[in-house]
């Protein structure tokens, strides 16, 4: 997949693209039939290109500690990557770009790719105030020789599928549910930091993650699958603020610890970005009075994310044994 950045000058590395435009956030059913839909149009020749802004625009406005995304820019790229798209398109939401007319937009962003046809959400708004809607976007279209293809949106309980939605269901730890609405597994996508080494010292060792931005789950212990170099390894992954050995110290921190166990694993994952998938909660965060006594729930951890894994009867390659 070509990754491009701005909007300016990429009518030569774009061959008479069909895109989807939007912010697609956390990429859920709704954004996935957006794509979907441009990835089946018959178009021989022609690149297949996703359209998407960073930052979001709600951060951009909003003076507020706003709350993370579901998934930081790189996350998505990711999976723009795996869902076949020849190209992604980059945009900084910017002055320029928030401050732009909607035909304005049209005719610089859209036109200046050479877009021909573009697929958005029935709710999708741009351009100056939100001026600009799906509808007006048609309009503008027209004028320029532009399709413009309406998306309807996705229903789950009576209700759209919406990223305020599956945001919410994940920081109330409702994984069952975000799984539904996204048509994958909850994953965050992090870098793997240097840590204190407590659970090398006592034979559990654990690579800590900085996550990118992303909203995770709320404090616990949970089974968990990671993919590392083309295997799926099963893992136990901790969030928390490790009062064992701080108290209540650490929730001066903006965001919790998050460590994952890997057994079976072997080599240096420093510096990595790799993304763990959530299957399901195995307790809630505790105190104990030392560390024996967590070395020993810690060991029913991982025997109870074996028993998750034989349940759901997919075990990791590796097979947790």
């Amino acid at each position: 997949m070509k990754l491009l950045y701005g909007y300016r000058s990429w009518r030569s590395k774009l061959k008479a693209p069909v895109a989807c435009i939007g912010i697609f956030d956390g990429v859920h059913l709704g954004h996935r039939k957006v794509i979907a839909r441009t990835m089946a149009f018959n178009a021989p020749g022609r690149d297949r290109i996703v359209i998407t802004f960073d930052p979001h625009p709600r951060n951009y406005f909003s003076s507020r500690n706003d709350p993370p995304r579901i998934m930081s820019l790189e996350h998505r790229l990711s999976i723009f990557e795996k869902m076949g798209l020849d190209a992604a398109v980059v945009i900084n939401f910017s002055e320029a770009i928030a401050s732009m007319a909607p035909e304005d937009f049209v005719e610089k962003v859209l036109v200046g790719m050479g877009v021909g046809t573009v697929f958005a959400g029935s709710n999708f708004y741009f351009g100056a105030g939100k001026k600009g809607s799906i509808k007006e976007l048609a309009k503008i279209g027209k004028k320029f020789g532009i399709q413009v293809k309406s998306v309807p949106p996705v229903k789950r309980d009576g209700k759209i599928v919406s990223s305020t939605w599956i945001r919410d269901l994940i920081s109330k730890g409702d994984l069952v549910r975000a799984k539904r609405l996204l048509g994958r597994p909850v994953s965050v996508l992090g870098t793997v930091v240097s840590g204190d080494k407590r659970g090398r010292r006592f034979g559990i060792p654990t690579a800590n993650i900085d996550p990118h931005h992303e909203v995770i789950p709320p404090p616990g212990v949970y089974a968990v699958d990671i993919p590392l170099g083309g295997r799926s390894y099963g893992g136990v992954l901790n969030i928390g603020f490790k009062p064992t050995f701080y108290g209540n110290k650490l929730k001066a921190r903006k965001e919790p610890c998050i460590e994952a166990h890997i057994p079976g694993f072997s080599g240096d994952l420093y510096g990595r970005h790799i993304e763990i998938f959530f299957l399901s909660r195995i307790r809630g965060e505790r105190r104990f009075s030392g560390e024996d006594k967590l070395k020993e729930q810690i060991e029913k951890d991982i025997s109870a994310a074996k028993g998750i894994f034989r349940k759901a009867g997919r075990l990791a390659v590796n097979r947790m044994t």
